[in-house]
């Protein structure tokens, strides 16, 4: 029996990464130096992974900014509009890589960045690769091989993570008609073979491939890929072990095509799909090794021993110890690093916890528990060997600590949610009647224009906040510091000439956090980040209990705001199903029921500010996509629930309150109609990364509510130009009616520089205002 690793984060434990990068983008530290810390995570990683006691490490699971990104260009896939970085003589290829990933505006160039969406079911971004038909490959980086070679340079036999050739194509998309990526493969494959050639002429034992599609609704033709590339893979390599990863969901019809694949060992996650290891049992061939996916790679949860030790048991009774793997489900890519450097945390709580390295040291533990525990009787499993009684001893008392603790159950929130109506999910009346009230009072033109929320949070800002959370500064200086850059902010878009405005959010650290903060049934970390994309980094909070809203927590920031100027300002506040997604979740009751409670406290907060005058208020649901089941055929459970939960927040209002949304980064086809259900009043989304494609979605539907297409990417550093926003818009104005149409970035400002944003949104606002003129006399 052995232990392994699919994948460990590579931020390092205090942001490193973070840091390192973002500076060498704004030219403060070299390219050496940015390698140099690279190099110190991995060559930490690699160490605390072996003293913790797996068996194989992983390498090449390290990043500077996205592993499909890595892979594209490992593969040279790489979008002809970037080759013009490389001939800059002061650029190398780590530049061109992040041009692709933020695109770049420099020395006469000026491209735009790759799209981004959601990695699977997520709050994980990739870098979506883009392929044309004949596409050649060939190999452009060696970051697989050369990783492999540090490690055993540096003393660790690991075992190379490469993203498999069918799971690579079915990420990407095609970005012209008449061809399907997946015929690809037979081009793609030759460049796998460069990969592999050089890993064994290093001396690799293992390799895995990161299949996660095996998981999803598949073709025919996507499954007759997976046959030819690792039965063309096995042929040319006989000797080469190799370890087939699929996570985040179970096999499901999908488990004959994995066991008859010519693999090694296969890895299941049996922590989304425990149920499907009696079929895995039932259709593995005798010679394939299998890895259990024990550990949960997403969550925060101290692991049960006992349920683990049950499935390894039910294993090796028909498994040999030497074909089995214990693992955590997934990469450890979306756990925070280091539970012990928590010291502020409850120590209830704390005891409930496991991060990565924690989770390390887990799967330590169930390997050698499961050596020494005795045959399980009916009751359960029996006993230990004495040496190791107390690791299981000191697991379990954890579990019965949490399951009875008084911190997590609050009997007047069940009770609230058993009493909710059908009638407090629906507004009062429909939208078109909705929609003539809201015109009138707040007197909007066509193509109206506004932002996402947040505005630039300087170092200032965010050091000032800090010294207050930290008591360095009192109340009235940290509010009088807030009220000033807030009124700035407000100023700096009346003289932009925005046309619905925001208050910037400067109180704010993050748009579930802040939120997490004031709701009971919440925890925080210090240090628990998480990679979002590239170097963004969120640190989810921990929903351990029941949850309510104490007092309001927005109301004083929006009535300050609104109290500055004669145009309307926008609540800002986050949705039920986002700050569900976005935080470690308890897994003690179904998520749709803590998402009702999230609702109802975010009910609560629209009904207070509607008292106090906010006439249009947004909450945003970004992750709502991101939320959906990876297999079809579940989507519809978890999309009547999520959609309710919305309804249940913002339905209380009255008809003259206008209710926005945003959602970004997520492909909104297969979901329309269920967006429309939301019935928000405006909704915004993401459109500018893949030039309004999205929209054609909302047109084909005939979405009957206003829509504000995102006109520009706020996640690179480049500022548009106004004809770009206009051609933009104009793509928008083809297939939606100009009078529901709102113009706006695709997603908050908080992460950019004042300049930049500045420029940008004079160009947006001139862009609108041109487009005004484009539209007949009728309409206006």
């Amino acid at each position: 029996m052995q232990t392994h690793n699919l994948g460990y984060p590579r931020i390092g434990s205090q942001r490193e990464l973070k840091k390192a990068c973002e500076n060498y983008w704004a030219g403060k530290i070299t390219r050496q130096e940015l390698f140099q810390v690279g190099n110190e995570i991995k060559l930490s990683n690699w160490t605390l992974q072996k003293e913790c006691g797996i068996d194989l490490i992983p390498s090449n699971d390290f990043s500077y900014y996205d592993h499909v990104l890595d892979m594209a260009f490992t593969v040279g896939a790489i979008p002809e509009r970037y080759h013009s970085v490389i001939f800059d003589k002061n650029k190398s290829e780590i530049d061109l890589y992040f041009a692709m990933a933020r695109g770049y505006q420099a020395n006469g160039l000026d491209i735009k960045a790759m799209e981004m969406t959601k990695w699977f079911d997520t709050n994980y971004h990739y870098i979506v690769p883009e392929f044309k038909k004949n596409q050649e490959f060939k190999l452009f980086s060696s970051k697989v091989i050369q990783e492999f070679a540090e490690a055993k340079l540096a003393g660790f036999k690991t075992k190379p993570v490469i993203l498999g050739p069918v799971s690579f194509l079915l990420l990407g998309k095609e970005k012209e008609a008449g061809f399907d990526r997946i015929d690809l493969i037979k081009n793609l494959l030759p460049v796998y073979f460069q990969i592999l050639d050089k890993l064994v002429e290093h001396g690799v034992e293992w390799v895995q491939f990161d299949e996660p599609f095996l998981a999803m609704n598949l073709s025919i033709k996507d499954k007759e890929a997976f046959q030819s590339a690792y039965s063309q893979i096995r042929k040319k390599y006989p000797h080469l072990k190799t370890l087939l990863a699929t996570y985040f969901g179970g096999l499901y019809e999908n488990i004959s095509v994995a066991t008859s694949l010519p693999v090694c060992c296969l890895h299941v996650d049996l922590v989304r799909c425990p149920e499907q290891l009696d079929e895995l049992l039932g259709n593995r061939p005798k010679d394939l090794s299998i890895s259990l996916g024990l550990i949960d790679g997403r969550n925060i949860w101290k692991n049960d021993y006992k349920n683990s030790l049950n499935l390894i048991q039910k294993v090796l009774r028909k498994v040999d110890p030497e074909k089995l793997f214990i693992a955590p489900s997934c990469s450890l890519l979306h756990s925070p690093c280091d539970l012990d450097s928590e010291l502020k945390l409850d120590n209830d709580i704390k005891s409930w916890l496991s991060f990565a390295k924690q989770k390390l040291v887990e799967i330590s533990d169930l390997k050698k528990l499961s050596k020494s525990v005795n045959v399980p009787n009916a009751n359960g499993l029996e006993s230990f060997e004495n040496v190791f009684s107390d690791i299981f001893n000191k697991n379990q008392e954890a579990i019965s600590n949490r399951t009875n603790s008084s911190l997590i159950h609050k009997n007047e929130v069940k009770k609230r949610l058993n009493n909710v109506l059908d009638s407090d999910f629906e507004r009062k009346s429909s939208f078109q009647n909705r929609k003539i009230v809201q015109a009138e009072l707040l007197n909007l033109p066509l193509y109206p224009t506004t932002t996402i929320g947040s505005f630039p949070q300087t170092k200032e800002v965010r050091k000032v906040r800090a010294d207050f959370k930290d008591g360095r500064i009192d109340k009235q200086n940290y509010e009088q510091f807030i009220k000033d850059e807030t009124e700035k902010t407000i100023r700096i878009q009346e003289e932009i000439g925005l046309d619905v405005l925001v208050h910037g959010e400067y109180e704010r650290n993050d748009m579930v956090e802040y939120f997490g903060e004031r709701l009971h049934g919440f925890a925080f970390t210090q240090f628990g980040w998480v990679q979002s994309y590239g170097s963004r980094c969120v640190k989810p909070p921990i929903i351990y209990g029941d949850v309510y809203r104490p007092e309001p927590m927005t109301i004083f920031w929006s009535k300050y705001a609104q109290s500055l100027t004669p145009k309307f300002v926008k609540g800002m506040l986050t949705g039920p199903v986002t700050i569900l997604q976005w935080s470690f979740v308890r897994d003690d009751q179904d998520r749709s029921v803590t998402c009702n409670q999230i609702a109802l406290a975010i009910r609560d907060e629209v009904l207070d500010l509607e008292k106090e005058g906010i006439r249009i208020i947004q909450i945003d649901e970004p992750a709502l996509r991101e939320g959906l089941p990876i297999r079809k055929e579940h989507w519809e459970g978890y999309l009547d629930w999520a959609i309710k939960a919305f309804k249940l927040s913002a339905s209380g209002v009255d008809d003259n309150t206008q209710i926005h949304t945003h959602m970004c980064y997520s492909e909104f086809n297969d979901i329309i109609g269920h967006i429309a259900n939301l019935d928000a009043d405006v909704i915004t989304i993401e459109c500018s990364r893949s030039q309004m494609e999205l929209l054609d979605a909302f047109a084909d539907f005939k979405y009957p509510n206003e829509i504000g297409p995102g006109v520009y990417d706020i996640h690179a550093p480049r500022v548009p130009s106004k004809a770009e926003i206009i051609e933009l818009l104009q793509k928008a104005a083809d297939v939606i009616p100009s009078e529901q149409i709102w113009v706006n970035p695709d997603c908050g400002l908080k992460t950019r520089q004042w300049e930049e944003t500045h420029k940008s949104l004079v160009e947006m606002v001139l862009a609108a205002k041109a487009m005004r003129e484009l539209v007949p006399v009728t309409l206006n």
